[in-house]
């Protein structure tokens, strides 16, 4: 297939064998063709007009990410994805709001700046917005840690001001004129970061709103009677049940997604290496970075807060509060594409 999308990636139309060759393709990936509502009766149209917007957005040399397999993560993937957001936010004729959920390594940075890129190219206004976005005040932060010491880092459930979130998306689905979005700079006060000045932003079609939780919904407090490791101790499984409990806040947050997408690691013991991959990479340039010892120690830290597979996996598995799973390669490929439960 690579040889055909590079041919139409240079202006070329593909051949009517080519083109055959494409939709056969396209019904073969029977999990992703389900995802992205491709069926036998409209798969010669989609294969047409992707075909085009493909062709398009190269040849108009559109900013997107220059990774490897990028020429098949935008046939595969980033158009598929932006084509549906189209059609949901024609349908709902409102902004739309779409949930990423997906830790380091994943991805989440990458298809943002695709999928913006995108509809920008065709005319839609893209706000990427961050669940650290609405952290609370290094102030307040610091006075949680006074009330409980165990919230030594942020980015667990409670280090958030939820009602901030709630506003900015009930403006953003509402369609106002002019939206004060927060912002979050993590490189203040020596790297425990603070709020700055918000972003005004006008007439926003589709937001993706992306974290390491987004969409994590309150399990039954007997998941944690067994929980997996690193969640061992008697206080580590406080510390569970009392972030489950703080996870409830955030639930009306999830309510405000139109969609949720979960970009899932085949094995989510992956994120220590890529964490360790990526300080590493950052030590090469000089810059300081954390031991692999310490990532260690922060990654179980999250673990014991908001385990994958107490709150993740439900979500990929049953269609209930989900839409799409993008599954996630130790190389960061993408993997299968697939709705909840369907794997």
């Amino acid at each position: 297939m690579i040889e055909i999308l590079e041919a139409i990636a240079v202006g070329n139309q593909p051949s009517p064998d080519e083109f055959k060759q494409l939709t056969t393709l396209e019904l073969n990936d029977r999990q992703r063709s389900t995802a992205f509502e491709i069926t036998a009766d409209n798969v010669e149209t989609v294969i047409e007009q992707r075909s085009q917007l493909f062709c398009s957005l190269l040849q108009h040399n559109c900013n997107l990410p220059q990774i490897p397999g990028s020429l098949e993560l935008l046939w595969k993937l980033w158009l598929p994805l932006a084509t549906q957001l189209t059609q949901h936010y024609q349908t709902l004729n409102r902004p739309i709001i779409q949930g990423v959920l997906g830790g380091q390594g994943t991805g989440k940075t990458t298809l943002g700046k695709a999928i913006s890129e995108i509809l920008n190219f065709q005319g839609y206004r893209t706000l990427s917005l961050s669940i650290d976005d609405i952290y609370k005040s290094y102030i307040d932060r610091e006075a949680l840690r006074q009330v409980d010491p165990r919230l030594i880092w942020r980015g667990p459930p409670g280090t958030h001001d939820v009602e901030i979130g709630l506003k900015v998306l009930d403006d953003l689905r509402q369609g106002r004129t002019s939206v004060a979005v927060p912002r979050f700079d993590k490189s203040l006060h020596n790297g425990s970061g603070d709020r700055i000045e918000p972003e005004i932003v006008t007439g926003i079609n589709v937001v993706l709103f992306e974290g390491w939780f987004v969409g994590c919904r309150p399990v039954d407090e007997s998941q944690f009677n067994h929980p997996p490791q690193p969640i061992i101790t008697e206080s580590d499984r406080q510390f569970a049940r009392d972030i489950n409990q703080k996870l409830k806040d955030y639930v009306p947050l999830w309510e405000r997604l139109d969609r949720l997408m979960v970009l899932n690691p085949v094995d989510y013991r992956l994120s220590k290496q890529w964490r360790k991959q990526a300080e590493q990479e950052m030590i090469a340039t000089g810059k300081s970075g954390m031991t692999d010892a310490e990532i260690e120690q922060f990654v179980d830290y999250f673990w014991k807060s908001l385990h994958p597979e107490l709150f993740i996996s439900p979500l990929v598995k049953t269609p209930q509060f989900a839409d799409l799973v993008v599954e996630i390669n130790a190389d960061h490929s993408v993997g299968k594409i697939y709705l909840p439960g369907d794997d």
